[in-house]
C-alpha cells in the first residue's frame, strides 16, 4: 500500500457568521436599555463615530447669528441705551421676579448643595446595624463579635452562621457570641440576626410583650398550620373560640418575617416602552420610542475633504480608518433595521390582535409567531428575537410583546380562545369569590365552560392559577 500526495478542487456552500452578522443578531434581542449602553460605548470606541446635532440646536444658533447681525446694525447710542436700561422699573409688576426675590436666588445658589450631593442612596442593612453597633456600649471584644455577626447576615436579616463559626473568626467562646446576639435582635430592625422564622417571630413578640403561652405555642410549632388554613384542630387543641384564635392569628400576621428584606440594596426598575400605540379616532397609530437613542453620523473630520487629514496619514492609518468606518456604518444600518423590523412586528400583531387594543385582555385571540413571522415575510427566530424583552404601551397598560403570543383553547361552538383571556377571566372570578367559600379548580372549569363555552380541564385551571400564582381555594378560604 502506497501513499501519495493530491491536490483538488472543491466548491461549497456553507452559512458564516461574521462579526457584523453576530452584531446585528444581537441588536435585535437587546431591551431599550441595554440597546443604548451598547451604541453609547460604540460612540466612546470609534472616533469615526459621532452623534448628529439636532435640528432645534441649530436654529437656536441661526438665531442667536441673527439676533446679533441686528445688534451690529444698531448705532452706538441704541446699544448703550439697551446695555444700562433698568428693565426692572420699566416693566413694574410685570416682571417675572422681583428685585428682592432676585437678589436672595443670588445669595441662596451658592449657599445650596448640588443635585447630586443631596440625593441620597437608599441605606442597607449592614450600615444601619453597624451605626446602631457603634451607638452601644460593648467592649472591643464584643465590637469583634458584633462585626462578625452583621457580616454574617443574609438580605432577609437571618444569621448564617453558627455561633461556634462566628466565636473561632472572633476569638472567644461561643457563650459570648450569644449574649451579643441577643442584643443585636433587638436593634432596628427587631428580629434581624435571627436563624430561623420561629426565634424572629419570637424575638418581635419579646419586643411586643407578649406571654401569652396559646401566641407562643402557635409561633413554635403550629406556624404551617396557620398557613395552610388548618384551624379546625388548632381550635380543638387550644380549646379557644374563633374570634380569639383569630385576634392570636391577626397578632403573628402582623409580625415580620424577613425584617432585613425593607433595607434591600436593589433598586427600583421601571419599564420604558420601545412602542406606543395610540387610538386616534377609528384606527391606531403606532409611535417607535426613540428618546434618549443618539442620531449618529460618520464624522466628517475623517470622512470629508479634509485634505490635511487625508495628506498625514499613512498606510496603518487608512486600514484602521477603513476598518471604523465599515464598522460605524454597520452600526447605523443594524440600528435602522432594527426599528424597521420592530415597526413591522408591531404592526402585525395589531392587525392580529386588534380586538384586544379595542377591548382589552378578555378579546386576546391565540397567537403563534409563524403566523407574524409569513405576515411580514420573515424568518421565525427574527420574530423571536424581536419580540425579546420589548414592551409596548398599549390604551389597556404595558405588556411585553410576548404576552400576544399565547396558545389556543377550543370552544364549544368549534372556535377557539386565547390562554391569555381564559387567565384573566380566572383572575378575575378569584378576586370576585367569597373569601369563606372560596372556588375549586372543578367550580372554575365548570364556570369557564357555562359562561365562555370553553373547553378547560381541572389540571389546566391549576396550571393556569399557579402562573397567576394564585393559591389553592384551601389557603384561600378564610374562617373569620
Amino acid at each position: 500500500m502506497s501513499l501519495e500526495l493530491r491536490q483538488q478542487l472543491k466548491l461549497s456552500q456553507q452559512l458564516v457568521m461574521t462579526p457584523q452578522l453576530q452584531q446585528a443578531i444581537k441588536l435585535l434581542q437587546l431591551s431599550r436599555v441595554e440597546l443604548l449602553e451598547v451604541v453609547q460605548q460604540e460612540l466612546m470606541e470609534n472616533p469615526i463615530l459621532e452623534e448628529a446635532q439636532y435640528q432645534e440646536d441649530e436654529q437656536a444658533a441661526r438665531d442667536i447669528h441673527q439676533t446679533d447681525n441686528r445688534k451690529n446694525s444698531l448705532n452706538s447710542e441704541e446699544q448703550s441705551m439697551i446695555k444700562n436700561a433698568d428693565w426692572e422699573n420699566y416693566l413694574g409688576e410685570f416682571s417675572s421676579s422681583s428685585k428682592q426675590s432676585a437678589h436672595q436666588e443670588r445669595e441662596t445658589t451658592e449657599e445650596m448643595q448640588s443635585f447630586e450631593t443631596r440625593y441620597s442612596s437608599k441605606p442597607s442593612l449592614e450600615g444601619h446595624l453597624f451605626w446602631q453597633l457603634q451607638l452601644q456600649d460593648f467592649s472591643a471584644d464584643d465590637m469583634v463579635i458584633g462585626e462578625e455577626i452583621i457580616g454574617n447576615l443574609d438580605s432577609r436579616g437571618y444569621l448564617q452562621a453558627t455561633s461556634r463559626e462566628i466565636a473561632e473568626a472572633a476569638g472567644t467562646e461561643p457563650d459570648q457570641v450569644e449574649r451579643v446576639l441577643k442584643r443585636i435582635q433587638h436593634f432596628d430592625p427587631i428580629g434581624v440576626g435571627s436563624r430561623d422564622i420561629q426565634e424572629c417571630l419570637q424575638v418581635q413578640l419579646e419586643a411586643l410583650n407578649e406571654d401569652d403561652p396559646v401566641l407562643t405555642s402557635l409561633v413554635e410549632e403550629h406556624l404551617e398550620d396557620i398557613e395552610k388554613n388548618r384551624i379546625a384542630p388548632l381550635l380543638k387543641k387550644f380549646k379557644v373560640s374563633r374570634e380569639y384564635m383569630q385576634e392570636y392569628i391577626e397578632v403573628i400576621r402582623s409580625l415580620d418575617p424577613f425584617p432585613g428584606s425593607s433595607y434591600g440594596s436593589e433598586d427600583v426598575v421601571y419599564i420604558s416602552p420601545d412602542i406606543y400605540v395610540y387610538k386616534y379616532e377609528d384606527d391606531f397609530v403606532i409611535l417607535l420610542n426613540e428618546e434618549g437613542l443618539p442620531n449618529l453620523q460618520l464624522s466628517s473630520f475623517y470622512t470629508g475633504e479634509n485634505q490635511l487629514v487625508k495628506d498625514k496619514k499613512n498606510k496603518q492609518e487608512n486600514e484602521y480608518i477603513q476598518e471604523k468606518t465599515r464598522s460605524a456604518v454597520w452600526l447605523m444600518k443594524s440600528l435602522h433595521q432594527r426599528q424597521r423590523t420592530l415597526y413591522k412586528v408591531m404592526q402585525s400583531i395589531l392587525k392580529f390582535q386588534r380586538e384586544f387594543f379595542e377591548h382589552g385582555v378578555s378579546r386576546l385571540k391565540p397567537l403563534i409567531l409563524k403566523e407574524v413571522a409569513e405576515d411580514i415575510e420573515m424568518h421565525e427566530s427574527t420574530v423571536s428575537r424581536i419580540t425579546t424583552s420589548k414592551y409596548v404601551s398599549t390604551p389597556y397598560g404595558i405588556f411585553e410583546l410576548k404576552f400576544f403570543f399565547n396558545s389556543a383553547l377550543s370552544m364549544d361552538g368549534g372556535g377557539h380562545v386565547g390562554s391569555e383571556s381564559v387567565k384573566a377571566a380566572i383572575k378575575k372570578m378569584v378576586r370576585e369569590e367569597d373569601p369563606k367559600k372560596p372556588l375549586s379548580d372543578e367550580a372554575i372549569a365548570a364556570i369557564l365552560k357555562e359562561n365562555l363555552d370553553v373547553n378547560i380541564a381541572r389540571r389546566t385551571v391549576a396550571k393556569y392559577r399557579m402562573a397567576l400564582d394564585i393559591p389553592s381555594s384551601s389557603k384561600r378560604k378564610k374562617f373569620f
